[in-house]
């Protein structure tokens, strides 16, 4: 098994297993749409932090801990408060250091996530809105997923995750355009541009 394949097998092991009220969500039941979400992701990772974030859901394995329900509770921090409040006391506690780094990598992926509604606006249309500051109840924003995520990572992860970001930022390449373009080609399409001109 390769290094994403095993990943992807953790991590669904995990995200299969988070309990809803109501029951399964459909999301939950359809390890295909998974594997290419979470895999046009990991494609765009350097092998260091693959090996550190397998790493994460080991120990997290290990120790009974479920990383997918801790992101998922976290995310309830902005768009269902008083049910987090509840949750809030079973999550491990985040270090100053771990939340302002988490904060840091946060801002430069608002940038690329922009710029990719920007370039792709009928593709852009079918995926989550952007800032904090628009969720609600029943819709989570990017912005408050990839916080909910990376909260989740272990502190060596993240400072990989931050050189990562460093690197993107370098090179001047934009790392969601390049997810998307990923998760296009897995749906057929031969491009970011092709899929933009087939949407309505």
């Amino acid at each position: 098994m390769s290094l994403m394949d095993e990943i992807l097998a953790l991590e669904w092991e995990q995200f299969s297993a988070v309990k809803n009220e109501g029951g399964p969500a459909p999301c939950q039941q359809d390890p295909v749409s998974f594997d290419i979400m979470r895999r046009s992701q990991l494609m765009t990772w350097p092998e260091p932090l693959l090996q550190s974030y397998r790493q994460d859901l080991l120990c997290a394995k290990a120790e009974e801990r479920n990383l997918m329900t801790e992101k998922y509770a976290r995310m309830m921090e902005s768009t269902a408060p008083e049910s987090y409040a509840a949750l809030a006391d079973a999550l491990p506690v985040l270090s100053e250091a771990h939340q302002k780094l988490v904060e840091s990598v946060i801002v430069p992926q608002i940038r690329w996530m922009e710029q990719y509604v920007e370039q792709y606006p009928k593709l852009a249309a079918g995926n989550r809105r952007i800032y904090t500051s628009e969720d609600s109840l029943y819709e989570t924003s990017y912005e408050t997923y990839l916080r909910g995520e990376l909260s989740t990572y272990s502190d060596e992860t993240l400072r990989l995750y931050q050189a990562f970001v460093k690197e993107l930022l370098d090179s001047g390449r934009n790392v969601m355009i390049e997810v998307m373009e990923n998760t296009v080609r897995f749906y057929g399409f031969a491009s970011l541009e092709h899929a933009e001109s087939c949407q309505k």
